[in-house]
């Protein structure tokens, strides 16, 4: 079946539109005139960086994984969002929700049609000159490379679009394999990188704009998921050698001027865009004429104090089970879906949050922690006495027992008309050093393993103990896939991590669990003891890439559609 195309207008600011009399629009810049005018060039370009998702919006994709649970109620709770449940007639409803982009597939192609657009015009014999038009094609190739990373890692090959069809057209997208797709994010990148600018300092009015440091990042982990199992089925050392090289750019250049965070890492991720800093390597920036209300969404709601929406991403326990102690050692040791106390942790459950990783306290309101000068209690005595705090008072708190402390504003106004420009992090060093870490793992270098590991671990304010000679293997490997699981929490990269380790299938069928509180009416103790939040169904293979949805199939063909769909 042909594929009728519907055009896709220049955005928001711009318009094509004439009637009868050719009279030029008054109300809205004709498209005749946008290419002949620097400001409006620019002000396309600009638009462009909308095609990159963060997850600043009401769930995040971390309610997609065992990350979080979420507490939403009005029949949008965690039924809807079980991933079993998507299937190519739902998704783009259910996986697009509150504008998250798990579905990304309508939008991606939005974007690659206008930079599409943008490079043809650019490169027309009558183009008008233009100051830094070098580097405004770098940058949109940058971000067609970084569409169609979203693509692949979603669906496990694309279609790859450089054509401009108009109203009328017929074309049918043809499915490219996943090596070709990341075959062609490479190209992109490798023609981005001589026209872009190395990096832009945190106070640089440019600041979020695409670098050379970003191209070398977004290049890591293309080819990390690329030499991953689910990708890589027969261990390909070549593949595993290019992400080592890949991200090697990084660490064998003096860090190329970053550094991991020296502050403390939960301040890291709840200051405004401007902040200085020197681990982020890509941002997506926010100003006030351009900011959003994320952090009100998952705020909790607090009794005779300030209150959030609904705090519906509340971390779940078996997020929380993963923070090693203090000591260094994993709390549980975990066979299956079956977890025994480590008996080397010094773990109490009598007092679950004590000596834990500082990176959890950063990342989560628990019982009895304290945020913005406020001690949240969780605890229930009876059906009618609560904490002030306790889940229970408000609705509007999760169910889980905890809610979002990461990417929370420590300081100033909290309330419905509070907006913040708290930037989301694309890339950090962090990342970058774990997936060298992974990649020497695979190669058989466990001693750049474990020290990469360990300067993550290693971080002000975090100083966890290192990961000893002595753990090899397998159960390097476990520590591997965990310190990724606590230092990149809730930034979008676990619900892709599992699928492309091909543990999804015992991840995902984990059930989610929550904690709750009790305390004795008379002696005051408390006591803890874990709670079912959400049964998961079985996990199938296909799972791991997401359909197409149907619609776009039947305008296509059904070989668009992702195998297994």
């Amino acid at each position: 079946m042909k594929k009728i195309l519907t055009i896709i207008l220049l955005g928001s600011i711009l318009s094509s539109c004439s009637d009868i009399l050719d009279i030029i629009p008054q109300d809205r810049v004709a498209e005749v005139s946008v290419w002949k005018d620097e400001s409006f060039i620019k002000a396309y370009h600009n638009e462009l960086y909308n095609a990159i998702p963060t997850q600043f919006g009401v769930h995040m994709f971390a309610k997609y994984t065992d990350e979080a649970y979420n507490s939403v109620p009005a029949g949008q709770g965690p039924e809807l969002f079980k991933l079993n449940t998507f299937t190519p007639d739902n998704i783009s409803i259910t996986g697009n929700a509150d504008n998250n982009f798990l579905y990304y597939w309508t939008r991606a192609y939005q974007y690659v049609r206008k930079i599409n657009v943008f490079l043809e015009k650019m490169a027309a014999p009558d183009a008008i000159p233009i100051t830094g038009r070098a580097q405004l094609v770098a940058e949109a190739k940058f971000l067609r490379a970084f569409i169609y990373f979203n693509l692949v890692e979603r669906y496990g090959g694309a279609a790859i679009v450089e054509e401009i069809y108009q109203l009328g057209d017929t074309e049918i997208f043809v499915r490219s394999s996943y090596d070709e797709v990341v075959a062609y994010i490479e190209a992109q990148l490798t023609a981005a990188i001589p026209d872009l600018p190395a990096k832009y300092a945190s106070s640089d009015v440019n600041y979020g704009r695409a670098t050379k440091d970003a191209a070398y990042a977004l290049r890591s982990r293309n080819l990390l998921y690329a030499a991953s199992p689910l990708n890589n089925p027969t261990h390909d050392n070549a593949k595993w050698q290019k992400a080592a090289d890949a991200a090697a750019v990084f660490v064998n250049n003096g860090d190329r001027g970053y550094t991991l965070y020296s502050a403390g890492y939960g301040t890291l991720f709840n200051q405004n865009t401007g902040a200085a800093q020197n681990e982020f390597i890509l941002v997506r920036n926010f100003t006030t004429s351009n900011a959003h209300q994320a952090p009100m969404n998952n705020l909790p709601r607090r009794f005779n104090g300030y209150g959030g929406w609904w705090a519906s991403i509340g971390p779940s326990q078996n997020l929380v089970d993963d923070y090693d102690m203090t000591n260094g050692e994993p709390p549980f040791i975990w066979n299956g879906n079956t977890k025994t106390i480590n008996p080397a942790s010094g773990y109490n459950p009598s007092t679950p949050y004590v000596n834990r990783d500082p990176r959890f306290a950063a990342t989560a309101i628990y019982d009895a922690s304290v945020f913005r000068g406020a001690t949240f209690e969780m605890w229930v005595e009876s059906s009618s006495v609560f904490g002030s705090d306790s889940w229970r008072y408000s609705s509007d708190n999760n169910r889980g027992g905890y809610s979002l402390r990461k990417f929370m504003p420590e300081s100033g106004t909290l309330d419905w008309q509070t907006w913040f420009t708290t930037p989301w992090p694309h890339f950090r060093l962090a990342e970058i050093y774990l997936n060298y870490a992974e990649a020497m793992f695979e190669l058989g270098d466990e001693n750049a393993c474990r020290t990469y590991i360990n300067k993550v671990r290693a971080r002000p304010g975090v100083n966890m103990p290192p990961i000893p000679a002595t753990v090899t293997g397998q159960a390097l490997r476990a520590r591997l896939y965990n310190e990724r699981r606590i230092e990149l929490a809730f930034e979008g990269h676990r619900f892709f991590d599992i699928r492309r380790w091909k543990i999804a299938d015992v991840i995902e069928n984990r059930p989610i669990r929550g904690m709750d509180v009790k305390r004795d009416p008379v002696t005051k103790v408390k006591s803890y003891s874990e709670v079912l939040l959400l049964q998961k169904n079985l996990y199938q293979d296909r799972m791991n890439f997401l359909p197409i949805e149907t619609s776009e199939i039947t305008r296509n063909s059904p070989a668009l559609q992702t195998p297994g769909w």
